[in-house]
């Protein structure tokens, strides 16, 4: 423990760098708690608050400007690659995409104290097309709160920090174990919550293959878009109506509750549209069923979209 404290105060600035760039990037280590710890010490360290600010904020903004190019290059298929690697529920895409359309790039100011929106708000932000500058702008006016936060907390609090780190220091190896616990149980948290979720959503699926057949066969089921406005601006399946999440049955969709409903979104593990499914079965629609793979699976098959 010593050993480590010991890294922090001569290699803070350095630790913080990396951490927070990690973190930014997608990896489920909190640098926030790093942050308030080396602005506790900064009394006893030769650094100045503006330069652990600045590190920090640099930091933050090349892993954000990563993600801006990434989606201004590749669009949403990234913001699903993040939802895939990432911890939080893959309902992060559309909760996100709902933020950003409400307010735009000066959500990026308060993007950072929200948990599992801010590599995502950057992928979108490349993806509409927000303006270079305007999104560095808002980016870092939003990296310098979140982390100025954490420095201020930490030097408000630096004697009740200090106390605790000399505690975790006369414990030695205990001390050091004591933080690797409470990292590994952070971690697992956020696993076990998406492991409940996804479990949640274990429900029969049809495939696009089954649902091009039905529609061959004029069989004609129900289809229904459970995607963002700004998903359904691209394309949809030929007949389908639109539909928000847990929202009423669409006025223009007038089936029996034993009619087959086919439910679609763009989202990882179809998490939208199985919710949606589940809705529905619980308003009284037994023959309801999300779409594997939704519209990009359609898509990639071969047929065809309004």
């Amino acid at each position: 423990m010593h050993y480590l404290l010991h890294l922090i105060d001569q290699y803070g600035l350095t630790l913080v760098f990396f951490n927070v760039l990690i973190e930014q990037l997608g990896t489920p280590l909190p640098s926030y708690p790093t942050l308030v710890i080396t602005g506790a010490l900064l009394v006893r360290n030769s650094y100045s608050a503006p330069l652990l600010l600045f590190v920090a904020v640099f930091a933050a903004l090349i892993a954000d400007v990563v993600w801006y190019h990434a989606g201004k290059r590749y669009g949403r298929k990234v913001m699903s690659v993040l939802c895939r690697i990432s911890l939080s529920p893959d309902s992060c895409v559309r909760q996100t995409e709902q933020v950003y359309l409400r307010w735009g790039a000066p959500s990026l100011m308060v993007a950072k104290f929200i948990p599992g929106f801010a590599s995502i708000a950057s992928a979108l932000a490349g993806a509409l097309g927000t303006r270079r500058l305007k999104f560095v702008f808002f980016d870092s006016v939003g990296a310098a709160l979140w982390a100025g936060s954490a420095i201020y907390l930490g030097s408000l609090f630096s004697t009740t920090i200090d106390d605790l780190l000399n505690v975790l220091e006369h414990l030695g190896t205990w001390g050091l174990l004591l933080i690797g616990a409470a990292l590994f149980a952070f971690v697992a948290k956020k696993w076990w919550q998406r492991r409940r979720f996804l479990k949640s959503l274990c429900m029969a699926r049809i495939s696009v293959d089954e649902l091009y057949q039905l529609l061959q066969q004029g069989a004609a089921p129900a289809i229904i878009d459970v995607r963002s406005a700004l998903s359904r601006d691209e394309s949809r399946i030929p007949g389908a109506v639109t539909m928000q999440l847990k929202g009423p049955l669409p006025p223009d969709l007038d089936i029996t509750h034993d009619a087959e409903v086919i439910v679609y979104c763009a989202c990882p593990n179809e998490a939208s549209s199985a919710q949606v499914a589940k809705h529905l079965m619980k308003l009284g629609y037994s023959r309801v069923r999300p779409l594997a793979g939704g519209i990009d699976a359609w898509i990639a098959a071969g047929y065809s979209v309004e």
